[in-house]
């Protein structure tokens, strides 16, 4: 799912003690605390410090493959991307990987919906924030709308 995609988005993250379980390893739990906080930095990233925080969505479908146990010890980064675009969702790839050995931890499918918080509906995502998106993932839109992931 992964392989071709460039992710521009990396994140260092610190694995807490609070995130491992009794048996040493990273509980499944973490993984996803860790993904919110490198979302949060993709979307400053792409909408700068002032308009992020008003991007308004919700998450409609949230999948994870846990692939190889993460221990204390480890350096994780945690990488993400936009693989796809809709009228008014768009999807999110993150992965966790080893950062000394490169070895894929765990990936992360994410469906986010365009949300007015006033109404509390679904609504489209404007064109700006696809034009912000697609220009962070150097993609036309026509490409990031065709990947079907």
């Amino acid at each position: 799912m992964a392989d071709d995609i460039k992710f521009k988005h990396v994140m260092p993250i610190q694995i807490r003690f609070s995130d491992v379980d009794l048996y040493g390893h990273m509980n499944n739990n973490a993984y996803f605390a860790l993904y919110d906080l490198a979302k949060t930095s993709y979307f400053r990233d792409v909408f700068g410090t002032e308009e992020w925080n008003k991007f308004a969505v919700v998450v409609a479908n949230i999948n994870a493959d846990f692939l190889a146990p993460v221990f204390f010890s480890d350096e994780l980064i945690i990488e993400t991307a936009v693989v796809h675009v809709g009228n008014k969702s768009l999807t999110l790839l993150q992965r966790a990987t080893n950062k000394a050995s490169g070895v894929l931890k765990c990936q992360c499918r994410t469906v986010l919906v365009g949300y007015d918080v006033a109404t509390k509906e679904p609504v489209q995502l404007s064109k700006a924030y696809k034009e912000a998106i697609c220009n962070y993932e150097e993609k036309t839109l026509a490409e990031l709308s065709s990947q079907n992931l």
